[in-house]
C-alpha cells in the first residue's frame, strides 16, 4: 500500500475518533458543570446522536429520504420492553404476549441488542420491497411504512397497550450508557462508508445511469445499508424507553420523524460529521429554548419566552441555516486531521465510477 493510500486511510478514520473524543467531551462537561436535568439532558442527545447516525447510515451514503426509521426505533423499543419488563407487569399491562415472551425477563443489554437486531429483520424485509423503488416514490413508500407500524402499535392493545403508555421500563440508560452506543455507531457508519458498498452505493447516489453501467448493483447496497441502519435506529428506541422509563407508540411518530431529519440536513446531509453536529447544535438549542421558556433570571428581572415559541425559533433557525449554508453547517465536509491535495477536475470525475 502507498504512502498516498496509507494518509487516505489515516485521515478517514480520524473522523470518528474526532466525534467520540468530541461527544466524550460533551459528556464530561454536562456531567461536571450541569445538573440532573443535564445528564438528561446528554443522555437524550447521545439516544439522538445513535438514531441520526443509524438514519445517516442509509440516507447519507444512498441519497433517498427515509421518513420511516421511527418505525424501526418504536419495534427496537418495545422488542426490549418485552424482554425486560417483570412478567407481573406484563401480565397486567401486556395479557396477549406469547407466553414465552411473556415468562421473558432478559438483562436490558442484550434486550437493546436483541431490540435493535428484530429492527433489522424489519428492515431487510420491509427494504426489500420498498427499495425496488427509487426517488420520491421510494420515500413515500417509507412513509407509508410508518404510518403502518404506528397504527399496528397502537392499537394492538393486549401486547403493545395501544395508546396506553407501557410503564415500568429499568431506567438505565444514562449519559454513559447512550455515550458507548453512540460511539459504537459512529465507528459503525464510518467502517460502511469506507467499504466497498458504501462507496458503491455513493456512487448512485451521485450519477446512478453511470453507477448502473459500471455494474454496480444499487438494490442490493441500498436493502444492506437499510439493514444496518435499522439496527441501530432500533437499538436508539430501545435506549429511549429505558432512559424515560414508559413506551407510548406516539412517541415513535411524526415529531421525532421530522426533528431527527432536521438535525440530519441543518448538520449536514452528505457527511458524518455533519450528522453528530446537527444532532448536537440543535439539541442543545432545544435546550436553550425549554429552559427560557421556563424562565430564567437576569439580574433582578424574570425572563421567558411565550409559550411554543421553541418551535418556532428552531423553525427559523433552520430556515437561516439552510439559506446561509445550503450543505449543512458542516458543508457536507467530514471532520479529518490533515487536508486533501485538490484533484484536477477531471480525475476527480473519472475517480466517480465505482465497480463491485
Amino acid at each position: 500500500m502507498s504512502n498516498q493510500h496509507q494518509a487516505a486511510r489515516i485521515r478517514a478514520w480520524s473522523t470518528p475518533i474526532i466525534l467520540a473524543l468530541a461527544l466524550l467531551a460533551f459528556v464530561v462537561l454536562t456531567t461536571a458543570l450541569g445538573d440532573k436535568s443535564m445528564a438528561r439532558m446528554a443522555a437524550q442527545t447521545l439516544i439522538r446522536v445513535t438514531f441520526v447516525v443509524g438514519l445517516w447510515i442509509f440516507v447519507g451514503n444512498s441519497g433517498v429520504v427515509s421518513f420511516g426509521h421511527a418505525g424501526f426505533m418504536a419495534i427496537g423499543a418495545y422488542a426490549s420492553a418485552w424482554l425486560t419488563l417483570k412478567p407481573q407487569t406484563k401480565a397486567l399491562f401486556l395479557p396477549d404476549l406469547w407466553p414465552w415472551l411473556a415468562q421473558a425477563e432478559w438483562p436490558v443489554l442484550p434486550a437493546a441488542i436483541a431490540g435493535g437486531f428484530l429492527a433489522a429483520t424489519v428492515a431487510l424485509i420491509s427494504g426489500a420491497a420498498i427499495l425496488r423503488l427509487s426517488g420520491i416514490a421510494a420515500s413515500i413508500a417509507t412513509f407509508a411504512f410508518l404510518a403502518i407500524v404506528n397504527t399496528i402499535y397502537s392499537n394492538w392493545e393486549g401486547v403493545t397497550g395501544a395508546t396506553s403508555s407501557v410503564v415500568g421500563l429499568a431506567r438505565y440508560a444514562d449519559q454513559w450508557v447512550t455515550l458507548g452506543w453512540a460511539v459504537a455507531a459512529i465507528f459503525v457508519a464510518a467502517f460502511y462508508a469506507n467499504s466497498a458498498s458504501g462507496l458503491a452505493l455513493r456512487a448512485t447516489r451521485e450519477d446512478e445511469v453511470a453507477a448502473r453501467a459500471s455494474g454496480v448493483s444499487m438494490y442490493r447496497h441500498r436493502v444492506l445499508a437499510m439493514t444496518i441502519s435499522g439496527f441501530f435506529t432500533g437499538v436508539s428506541g430501545a435506549l429511549l424507553g429505558h432512559s424515560l422509563g414508559v413506551l407510548n407508540p406516539g412517541s415513535f411518530y411524526l415529531g421525532i420523524t421530522f426533528i431527527t431529519l432536521a438535525m440530519l440536513v441543518v448538520g449536514g446531509i452528505g457527511s458524518l460529521s455533519g450528522a453528530v453536529t446537527g444532532v448536537v447544535a440543535l439539541s442543545l438549542l432545544i435546550e436553550a429554548l425549554v429552559r427560557m421558556e421556563r424562565g430564567i433570571e437576569i439580574g433582578t428581572t424574570e425572563f421567558a419566552l411565550p409559550s411554543g415559541a421553541q418551535e418556532i425559533l428552531i423553525g427559523v433557525v433552520m430556515i437561516l441555516v439552510l439559506i446561509i449554508r445550503p450543505g449543512g453547517l458542516t458543508g457536507g465536509r467530514e471532520f479529518q486531521l490533515g487536508r486533501r491535495r485538490a484533484e484536477p477536475k477531471q480525475q476527480t470525475a473519472t475517480n466517480r465510477g465505482v465497480t463491485t
